[in-house]
């Protein structure tokens, strides 16, 4: 499978937000659409950066409570790692594990197509591997 089905599966949907939102709207926007990343987008509407609760929290120890008021630019990650429509499931594991992130903005003819998160691999993963089990089970018993 690769990333295209993914989304294809998932939906392409994409929580954005401006670098001069507030790491308290960022917070509110994680916890009220259960999330756990934004993309953050530049004045020209391109991706400039990405949010994740990681972040929010390292933000938040380093700088205590009042980092809350400061602007979203001032936590994010700004060298994101994103990944194309016809990479596969086994490449985007591998680029997640090597960077030690859960989430990868989807990129299709130079726009931001989608996300994909450590749980819609998972999930992908866990259907793939019980669909296996069901075909070994259904080749056993008619044996």
């Amino acid at each position: 499978m690769n990333v295209a089905s993914l989304l294809k599966a998932k939906g392409r949907a994409v929580a954005t937000a401006s670098a001069d939102q507030t790491l308290l709207d960022i917070a509110s926007a994680l916890a009220h659409k259960k999330i756990g990343a934004i993309v953050i987008l530049g004045e020209s509407g391109d991706v400039a950066g990405i949010i994740s609760e990681r972040d929010l929290v390292k933000a938040i120890a380093t700088g205590g409570a009042a980092m809350l008021e400061r602007p979203v630019g001032e936590a994010m990650t700004r060298d994101v790692i994103s990944c194309s429509e016809d990479q596969t499931m086994e490449e985007l594991m591998e680029i997640m594990t090597k960077g030690r992130f859960r989430h990868v903005p989807v990129y299709s003819d130079g726009k931001l197509s989608g996300i994909i998160s450590i749980g819609d691999v998972v999930k992908n993963h866990i259907a793939e591997v019980e669909m296996e089990v069901s075909a070994m089970r259904d080749y056993l018993a008619t044996g």
